[in-house]
């Protein structure tokens, strides 16, 4: 698990803003400081998963000093700490049965959402997993 700082700001007439350091791409809004908390959290998790996907690597979280001292912490009004589980990177190939029926619905979804099919079964795992925990 890594845990990585966002960094909360606001400009007059604006919704409060959310920028991640390691992450100069990602950013959020919110209304208050709690939905701006919430929506950086739900973006910096969604940045990651399309990086991994994507092939790339993380980086390593910057120290709450480092963060500081970034431009994105000019008139910061608050830190963040958001907790990220990076999936490990080494992918296992698998052999499973499934009706033939089944693989085609998977496929043919997944293709309709630009997704692999690998993508489409971890993610749909996942997302049954999440619900039973």
């Amino acid at each position: 698990m890594a845990t990585y700082i966002g960094i909360i700001h606001k400009d007059t007439g604006s919704d409060y803003g959310v920028s991640f350091p390691d992450f100069p791409g990602c950013v959020s809004v919110g209304r208050d400081l709690d939905e701006a908390a919430r929506m950086g959290k739900e973006a910096l998790e969604l940045h990651i998963q399309g990086m991994i996907e994507d092939g790339w690597t993380t980086p390593d979280p910057r120290t709450l000093e480092a963060a500081q001292a970034h431009e994105f912490a000019k008139n910061a009004l608050a830190y963040i700490l958001v907790d990220v589980t990076t999936p490990s990177r080494r992918a296992i190939r698998v052999s499973i049965t499934i009706p033939e029926d089944d693989l085609d619905a998977i496929d043919r979804y997944a293709k309709n959402h630009g997704m692999k099919r690998s993508t489409f079964l971890v993610e749909s795992a996942r997302e049954v997993i999440a619900a039973h925990e």
